[in-house]
């Protein structure tokens, strides 16, 4: 990894020390029915979420719907969240599209106080190595924050290129959703000591076992945001070694979530902020292009979440 700073630094050791102790949350973007930004809802959202003692927030990322909020927006969600977290845990903000368009949430993200960025993948085009590189270098060059970089979608790094990415100053980790554990592997074994890997799997938990037989313990969370009483049972499980846990849960409730995930594009936010919503949480419908789920899906979720909460002596 590129020689860092004091500040980068710092930003390290705290995830660090947060990936060891817990599930990184996502937070919800809360909005009202008529699909206005709700900044109330939202930040009780992120009080409840950094209550339950999460490694890192990581606000207006895929699960926050960034790909819905303006800048104005934008600098209310992460301004918040970085207010509720008050330094007790990493704030890490979604920034996307191209370098240029990034570069100015990066901005509005270190004048709120945001401790890192995690870079989502650009839009639309697929890109060469080289491009995915310059990307990254660009942004790192307009902004004093750490990035962690996303591969997902069309964004897929070579072993190669992650050794150029790791020299970019700033560049500290990666986050991977594209579960291809051979490529990650290689990765792994490519970085330099003190890079930061994370698991960002769709529903991370279902991988998380395999994920760590490669190096990458680390991971994102959905089910943190609805219940976190499922997904910090889950954590402590694998973490101890618990097995007998960890595949009742996997068995009786992450598994039936992924199927019912599955059902409609975009149930990966819009079940998750459904299941909020059950529980009471004031997080509001999902922003088109996603919808909420329909009333059959909606009695499935309530029936599996009761199911979900039942198994770790939590109740709807």
């Amino acid at each position: 990894m590129a020689q860092v700073n004091g500040e980068t630094e710092t930003v390290v050791r705290r995830l660090r020390d947060g990936m060891a102790g817990g599930v990184l949350s996502f937070p919800l973007t809360s909005f009202h029915d008529d699909g206005s930004l709700d900044p109330d809802g939202f930040r009780a959202h992120v009080a409840a979420q950094t209550a339950t003692a999460p490694g890192a927030i990581f606000p207006a990322c895929g699960t926050g719907e960034f790909f819905s909020l303006d800048e104005d927006e934008y600098r209310t969600v992460v301004t918040i969240a970085v207010e509720e977290a008050a330094g007790r845990v990493p704030v890490v903000a979604g920034v996307g599209y191209g370098w240029a368009q990034a570069a100015r949430f990066a901005r509005i993200a270190e004048e709120a106080g945001a401790d890192a960025l995690l870079v989502l993948p650009h839009y639309l085009v697929a890109a060469p190595q080289d491009g995915l590189v310059a990307q990254l270098e660009q942004l790192a060059a307009r902004t004093r924050l750490p990035l962690i970089a996303y591969q997902r979608g069309q964004v897929a790094f070579t072993a190669s290129s992650l050794r150029r990415i790791a020299r970019i100053p700033g560049v500290i980790g990666l986050k991977d959703g594209h579960s291809d554990l051979d490529r990650l592997q290689r990765l792994t074994l490519a970085a330099p000591e003190g890079f930061l890997f994370f698991n960002g799997a769709s529903t991370a938990e279902i991988q998380a076992r395999a994920y760590a037989t490669v190096g990458v313990p680390a991971y994102s969370s959905a089910v943190h945001a609805f219940a976190p009483e499922i997904a910090n049972a889950f954590f402590a499980a694998l973490r101890d070694g618990d097995d007998k846990t960890v595949e009742k849960l996997l068995r009786e409730f992450y598994v039936p979530f992924v199927e019912l995930r599955d059902r409609v594009p975009g149930y990966a936010v819009s079940l998750v902020k459904a299941a909020a919503r059950l529980r009471g949480r004031p997080v509001g419908p999902v922003r088109a292009p996603l919808t909420d789920p329909t009333p059959a899906d909606l009695a499935d979720l309530t029936a599996l979440l009761t199911t979900g909460l039942d198994l770790v002596g939590a109740a709807l």
